[in-house]
């Protein structure tokens, strides 16, 4: 049985993580170290820890005595890192909480696997490791910062992050590079587009849409909208992280995106337009939604979801105006491609919130 120790793994990306290995390989085993902050919900992998599996360590990636002692428990032979503060609004008002986690807990666990994986020295005086190892870090498109209207963002683009959020990430991406050419150390590093799709945390763009829409509350829109974000549906990131786990060059890194550049504003007005018809199309859905307006027939009213709901509220200081992945190199040298289009991603995604507000409640 394989080991996977998978950092933030009750968080949206981490926890559809562990559902799909857990899912595909039946011989591996998952230990999540996740802290629980806003963004973690133990609720969401519920079911994962009890397949006999995968178990749950409430903890700190920072906590040096808690991480050497899992490696010394577990004996992982891959580190799979999501354990982040991700939201750019919460960096902007907390810097210092980011450098914390997204840094220094990253070179905590540098050094945790460093300590359980090297064997010895070869004749030059760098580290042996044992066989068949990974620590691949999650990563994020921002840390290169913002395009123009046209271009992609590439392997080989200059980091250039425009906020702390995307500024820690970049920090932490280039403490691995650095255990990389240091200590030879086997690592990988994807970055990624925007992501969306099931147990996404709501205050996020879309499921923050999604909720409001379905409680009849305004629809927040940054600026003008014009924002434009290269959208990834999760699993398909998912599959992306396992490919280059597998089978990535070791100390390389890898670009996801979706092929799904939309402006925000669009996005919006998708979502709308999509939860309309499905409660037109289904009744059924319409007892989901909590602002409840009855027509003359006594039938719940739908025709207030529409795009008045929209309101403009003053844009993000620092806000970076396009994002967009060139995810070539990772299609060329492994073979993956994005499977889901925005509009099938957004509608699976919309399905899944209708069928299990009682995740979204219990949030609150």
């Amino acid at each position: 049985m394989k080991t996977y120790l998978v950092t933030g793994g009750a968080g949206f990306i981490g926890a559809n993580f562990v559902k799909y290995m857990l899912a595909t390989y039946p011989d591996i085993e998952i230990v999540v170290l996740d802290l629980l902050t806003y963004a973690g919900n133990l609720k969401t992998i519920e079911n994962d820890l009890k397949s006999g599996r995968c178990e749950f360590v409430k903890g700190n990636i920072g906590d040096r005595a808690l991480v050497n002692s899992l490696f010394d428990k577990y004996g992982f032979q891959y580190v799979v890192n999501f354990a982040a503060e991700s939201h750019v609004d919460r960096s902007i008002d907390d810097p210092q909480l980011f450098l914390i986690t997204n840094i220094l807990g990253t070179q905590n666990l540098l050094d945790a696997a460093r300590r359980a994986w090297v064997t010895g020295k070869d004749e030059a005086g760098y580290p042996t490791w044992k066989e068949g190892l990974r620590f691949h870090q999650v990563s994020t498109d921002e840390v290169y910062g913002s395009l123009g209207a046209e271009g992609y963002f590439r392997e080989t683009t200059p980091l250039d992050p425009r906020s702390p959020y995307s500024a820690s990430k970049t920090s932490a991406d280039l403490f691995v590079k650095a255990y990389a050419e240091t200590y030879k150390m086997p690592v990988t590093i994807t970055r990624c587009s925007n992501n969306y799709g099931p147990y996404h945390f709501p205050e996020k763009l879309i499921p923050l849409i999604i909720k409001n829409i379905l409680e009849g509350k305004p629809l927040p829109v940054y600026g003008k909208g014009t924002n434009v974000r290269d959208w990834l549906y999760v699993e398909d990131h998912c599959k992306a992280i396992d490919t280059v786990i597998h089978r990535g060059r070791e100390g390389e890194v890898y670009n996801v995106g979706g092929h799904n550049e939309m402006q925000n504003i669009d996005i919006v007005k998708l979502t709308i337009s999509t939860i309309h018809r499905i409660m037109k199309e289904e009744p059924r859905y319409r007892e989901v939604l909590k602002r409840k307006e009855y027509d003359a027939d006594g039938n719940i009213r739908i025709d207030w979801i529409n795009d008045s709901l929209i309101t403009f509220v003053q844009d993000r200081l620092g806000h970076d105006q396009r994002y967009a992945i060139d995810p070539g190199k990772i299609t060329a040298e492994l073979g993956w491609t994005p499977e889901t289009t925005f509009k099938e991603g957004i509608l699976k995604t919309i399905y899944w919130y209708l069928n299990n507000q009682q995740w979204v409640e219990d949030l609150a």
